[in-house]
């Protein structure tokens, strides 16, 4: 007999989070949804499990509870961590995994039919990293009469407004940030070993604060150093901090999933003027950003406030300066919908998430100084985590 579940959140939680979905969906004229993306399916049933490299979904109809449907391997995690009944669990067979000759998507048209969930419009979240060509056109041809309506992003806005329990994980996820941002300040130094570091970070991670555990975050850490800071997705290798350098550390304690990113940087040494200037120049930025990361206000207006204080300095910050962040899974913790970038006029609502990310990659140097931040109901935005807002030097 299975164990009881470990729910983490509350029915109705869970009730809320339908409810919002089932209202975009009507108003898209949809009857049948499809949702691939982990962190979604996730987010509307519990579901929590390293499977997200074969097929899988939930599906929400108007009425009922989801159905949670995938590989047949993986069906008792869903029973141990969705909170629906366990005839909400349906599963395909091995004989469909990395077949050349069928496709789960077959099985998922026939499950449909038999549910008698063919009726109208099916939406499908067609643009993410777990639904492939290959699986649309299988479903197109599995279902030749039926209408195929490209539906991603809906459940992603849906989450962009945290309730208070998911509040509540994340600034647990801040709690391990602080400790992992705190630890790497303290252990890094000239000739140590990048990968052993990692190590080390990845254990604080894990280790979590107090009673509260780490999961895995969705980014491996990022820590470019010199040259290589130019670059804001590099990992790490064997080759030791050096003297003379500056390296950003991007990481995020994770609880239950819930992130909170961050990055700091460390300069080993005495930094150059220009990085020092750089310095001023981002936190007076990330200050003016915050201040203007307030409720009614638009995301443009925080990426305008950041871009107009590091131009007085004469730096030139292209592209977007953050994005939504919370429950997420590999291969990112951003939830793909609002933009802080000059041209989202998107409304501030209380209860958002963004990773505040107004990194410095230049020709042959970086510079990241970042905050997870929630808007609130009044006054400029919180930021979860409590670390100096500086550059961190170690002569």
């Amino acid at each position: 007999m299975l164990k009881s579940k470990d729910l983490p959140f509350s029915k109705n939680e869970y009730d809320r989070r339908i409810s919002k979905c089932r209202s975009k969906m009507l108003a898209a004229g949809i009857e049948t949804l499809l949702v691939s993306d982990p962190s979604n399916m996730a987010w509307l049933t519990g579901y929590d499990g390293w499977s997200f490299y074969v097929h899988q979904g939930v599906i929400l109809s108007l009425s009922d509870d989801p159905i949670w449907w995938g590989r047949a391997q993986d069906a008792n995690g869903a029973l141990r961590t969705v909170w629906m009944e366990d005839g909400c669990v349906i599963a395909y067979g091995e004989a469909f995994v990395q077949s050349t000759t069928c496709h789960p998507m077959q099985d998922l048209a026939r499950k449909l039919s038999d549910l008698d969930l063919l009726r109208g419009r099916l939406g499908v979240e067609m643009d993410n990293y777990y639904f492939s060509g290959k699986a649309l056109d299988s479903l197109r041809q599995s279902l030749p009469g039926i209408e195929l309506v490209d539906t991603t992003g809906m459940v992603n806005w849906c989450r962009t407004v945290k309730s208070s329990e998911e509040l509540g994980f994340m600034r647990n996820a801040a709690r391990i940030t602080e400790k992992i941002i705190g630890n790497i300040v303290e252990r890094v130094e000239p000739g140590i070993p990048k990968n052993k570091l990692v190590a080390q970070i990845y254990a604080d991670a894990i280790d979590g604060v107090d009673d509260l555990w780490g999961d895995y975050p969705a980014i491996v850490p990022l820590l470019p150093s010199g040259a290589d800071a130019s670059a804001p997705h590099l990992t790490w290798n064997g080759k030791e901090f050096a003297t003379g350098e500056a390296t950003f550390f991007e990481i995020s304690g994770c609880y239950r999933r819930y992130h909170s990113p961050m990055s700091r940087t460390v300069f080993l040494g005495k930094p150059p003027a220009h990085l020092i200037n750089a310095e001023q120049a981002l936190i007076t930025g990330l200050e003016a950003g915050l201040e203007a990361a307030k409720a009614g206000n638009r995301a443009s207006d925080i990426a305008k406030a950041l871009k107009n204080e590091l131009r007085k300095a004469g730096i030139d910050r292209q592209g977007r300066v953050g994005y939504p962040t919370g429950l997420s899974y590999p291969p990112d913790w951003g939830e793909r919908t609002i933009s802080l970038r000059e041209d989202d006029d998107s409304i501030l609502e209380p209860g958002m998430t963004f990773h505040f990310m107004p990194g410095l990659w230049m020709s042959d140097w970086g510079l990241e100084i970042t905050e997870t931040i929630a808007i609130r109901e009044t006054g400029p935005a919180e930021c979860l985590a409590s670390v100096p807002r500086k550059l961190f030097i170690k002569d």
